[in-house]
């Protein structure tokens, strides 16, 4: 039997594996895509924050006027409270959000409701009177580009502008 050389035993003359070039580029590149795509991701995430303190207002604003249908006034009328002063925290947490009203904004034809964030919404604080007058009226300064007052509207996305009264 005729015997072969050992280059031609082995296969190829070509190694099998990767080169630190190829490892490196690789590795810029997903840092390249990590780097656009965790501030997007977490700007996601901050609009699903926020989307409670807009529900939580919509919903208590329902509720104070069907209070007011009731009583004819947004005040307490004898054992009976505004949705906005209960008692139970629980029927006033929404999420990440609370909502509740001050006696002194309260009258017999005006109310203000106040969603104030805890947890990952900490420092955002929405909001809405019985005109639905909505409000931004305090943002976290390290949600950059968000913005921080709006008398107006909600802010509830990066980017978006308040609109002028």
């Amino acid at each position: 039997m005729k015997q072969q050389p050992a280059r031609g035993r082995i296969g190829s003359s070509r190694a099998h594996g990767f080169t630190l070039i190829e490892i490196m580029i690789t590795v810029v590149i997903i840092g390249v895509l990590a780097a656009i795509a965790i501030p997007s991701y977490q700007d996601y995430v901050r609009r699903g924050y926020v989307v409670d303190g807009t529900n939580a207002l919509t919903t208590m604003r329902a509720n104070m006027e069907r209070y007011f249908q009731d009583n004819r006034t947004y005040q307490a009328v004898d054992k009976n409270v505004p949705p906005c002063q209960n008692t139970d925290a629980k029927t006033r947490t929404f999420g990440n959000f609370v909502v509740s009203c001050a006696d002194a904004d309260l009258t017999g034809t005006k109310f203000l409701l106040t969603a104030t964030g805890s947890g990952p919404a900490k420092d955002v604080v929405f909001t809405v009177d019985q005109a639905n007058t909505q409000a931004t009226t305090s943002m976290p300064s390290k949600w950059s580009g968000w913005g921080s007052l709006c008398k107006t509207a909600w802010l509830v996305k990066k980017g978006q502008s308040c609109p002028s009264s």
